[in-house]
């Protein structure tokens, strides 16, 4: 399974236009739910810390395969959301990931040098 996390900071002159563009964000990706195949989940977030190195609004994803993640990135759902949005987003990270169960090997790195119990 892939996990697909995004953040962004979003346009606003003033905390209710913020709150209204954040507001926007969320609706148009939620929307997208069964539209997309090999999505297994899709969540927004809108952040309450106020923290002023805090993104404003967070989008957790999983998918089927890389394949599936490939496909959401092209899907003209997407890409209708990503133009609709292009004028409130000031900044975008992103991050995904290789999601293991805690019953599969651990990556080399991080067990370099531990011995075997048995």
């Amino acid at each position: 399974m892939i996990k697909h996390i995004v953040m962004w900071d979003i346009r606003g002159d003033n905390a209710d236009e913020k709150l209204a563009n954040c507001l926007r964000v969320k609706k148009l990706f939620e929307d997208m739910t069964g539209e997309i195949p090999g999505m297994r989940t899709i969540e927004v977030g809108i952040d309450i810390s106020r923290i002023d190195y805090a993104c404003d609004v967070v989008l957790y994803s999983e998918f089927d395969s890389k394949e599936a993640l490939e496909g959401y990135s092209s899907h003209p759902a997407h890409l209708r959301v990503r133009q609709q949005l292009s004028d409130v987003r000031t900044a975008r990270h992103q991050v995904d990931y290789l999601s293991e169960s805690k019953t599969q090997a651990r990556h080399p790195a991080l067990t370099a040098g531990q011995e075997s119990s048995t």
